[in-house]
């Protein structure tokens, strides 16, 4: 009986360490497989674009070229209006080869009403992203559309705001859930609130029941190859812009971030593995007035936080838990005058002891003001050293790379006809946000219906349920057989 026993445990012993592996190197799609050439990849871009802007006499300088490598791709161009779709050759990052909606038809927005979400109107912005084949949408005037409900995008998608003044505010604001392959460039995106319980179109063919959402600005869920930039975002109910649930492949670039507590979530939580495959770029991004925290707050995944200002926080600027890769090159980092609050990072509700092997890494950053960032783990040391073959271009270029932050031509505070309910609307000076159920909560995420009726990809089992299981199945096995040494073992029983 001995000889089977032992056997049988190698086996399961076996079965389980596969398990393991297989648990702890989840793929998603999108998800590179050198995270560190990606980095190289942006800092060669950037050198490239200002060594060519150096280049220029002091006479040239007021030309197009600006270094910001996003820009100069197609803003030299006089006649880009005509050639809009080469945008989508210009990202850069875990986002480069997002194709939006390139080599689709162009949509033209000339109704900026929002009554029907169930069956949207022709003309309409939300009729235009809920359909099947990639279409560059653009819009006939500046407007202001003021959602009724949550707009659900299909994949392969550009909202190009280019040349008008485009404002989304309202109920729900933007939702990408199991999309790929969209763009979201010069918008306005503000005063989102929670919405949903209701029948909403996510497809020409599909109608489904959602749930309550955030209040998200930009909510992106389960979604890959996701481009957002020269955006300004503020005043929403939750966060700015959230990713979570297995979404990866993201830049968020060039946008402008104001009058805000939690700024930007990356992850869903700490357990959830598929996580572990998320990555973001951040840069060329202006972290602006009135933020308290999250810019961004990480979970699990590989962030690249390259040249942005960093001007106002009151909490923190960049937190994290469970082990998130933190990549930090050439931002400048503006701590406030609070003494309390001077560090740019935090480890969220994690001991010392376990944060110490995380890898956060800070080169070439310019802290002012007394701001300091805590570095850990192989960060400082050989982890990024292909990273840091190329130097990150010093800070002392923030003013320039971020000159535009925001929406081209449009002043970074948002003024206007629009009534700002202050900190009433999802900004508080004591941290807290209002209404809205964030993805720390349990919040009935799959409640909702998602995207083009597709269904949620697989939850990961967890592991330690797993590894439970299969713990508990060995010990009655091993006492059954101690204690019954002539009868069959009760797995060969069922056989």
């Amino acid at each position: 009986m001995l000889p089977f026993t032992c056997i049988f445990l190698i086996c399961i012993l076996g079965s389980l360490s596969s398990f393991a592996r297989a648990a702890f190197n989840l793929s998603l799609p999108h998800q590179h497989p050198d995270p560190e050439s990606v980095v190289h990849d942006v800092q060669r871009r950037l050198n490239v674009s200002i060594s060519r802007r150096q280049a220029l006499s002091v006479t040239q300088k007021d030309q197009c070229l600006t270094g910001n490598p996003i820009d100069d791709c197609w803003r030299c161009d006089p006649n880009w209006y005509n050639t809009r779709q080469r945008l989508a050759d210009c990202s850069i990052g875990f986002g480069l080869g997002t194709l939006g909606g390139k080599g689709g038809r162009i949509y033209n927005v000339v109704d900026s009403s929002d009554h029907d979400v169930a069956n949207p109107k022709p003309g309409t912005l939300r009729y235009a992203v809920i359909q099947d084949e990639p279409l560059w949408i653009i819009f006939s005037t500046n407007m202001v559309i003021k959602l009724k409900h949550e707009l659900i995008f299909n994949s392969y998608k550009t909202v190009d705001g280019r040349g008008t003044t485009v404002h989304i505010t309202g109920n729900g604001c933007i939702t990408l859930q199991y999309v790929q392959h969209v763009i979201i460039h010069n918008i306005h995106v503000h005063h989102c609130k929670p919405s949903g319980n209701t029948d909403i179109a996510s497809s020409p063919t599909h109608v489904g029941r959602r749930g309550k959402s955030d209040g998200d600005g930009i909510s992106i869920f389960g979604s890959q190859k996701i481009w957002i930039d020269h955006c300004a975002l503020s005043y929403c109910t939750d966060g700015l812009i959230d990713a979570i649930m297995g979404s990866t492949g993201i830049t968020i670039s060039n946008s402008y971030f104001s009058h805000h507590n939690e700024v930007m979530l990356l992850g869903h939580n700490d357990r959830y593995l598929a996580d572990s495959g998320m990555q973001v770029t951040i840069a060329f991004n202006h972290f602006g007035e009135a933020l308290v925290q999250r810019m961004p707050r990480c979970r699990l995944g590989y962030i690249h936080v390259v040249n942005n200002d960093f001007t106002a926080w009151e909490m923190y600027a960049i937190g994290g838990s469970a082990n998130p890769t933190i990549n930090s090159q050439g931002n400048r980092y503006t701590a406030p005058v609070d003494h309390n609050a001077k560090e740019v990072t935090k480890r969220v509700d994690t001991d010392e002891r376990e944060w110490a092997d995380w890898n956060w890494r800070t080169d070439g950053d310019l802290m002012v003001n007394g701001a300091y960032f805590v570095p850990s783990g192989a960060g400082v040391s050989t982890q990024y050293a292909k990273a840091s073959s190329v130097q990150p271009r010093s800070a002392a270029y923030i003013e320039q790379l971020t000159f535009n932050a925001g929406v081209f031509g449009e002043p970074r505070e948002e003024t206007g006809s629009f009534t700002y309910p202050g900190s009433a609307t999802g900004y508080s000076s004591t941290g807290t946000n209002s209404g809205g159920a964030g993805p720390t909560d349990d919040g009935n995420f799959f409640g909702m219906i998602f995207g083009s009726a597709a269904p949620p990809p697989p939850t990961p089992p967890p592991l330690t349920s797993m590894a439970s299981t299969f713990l508990s199945l060995l010990i009655i096995f091993v006492l059954f057989s101690i204690t019954h040494h002539d009868a069959q073992p009760p797995l060969l029983l069922l056989l």
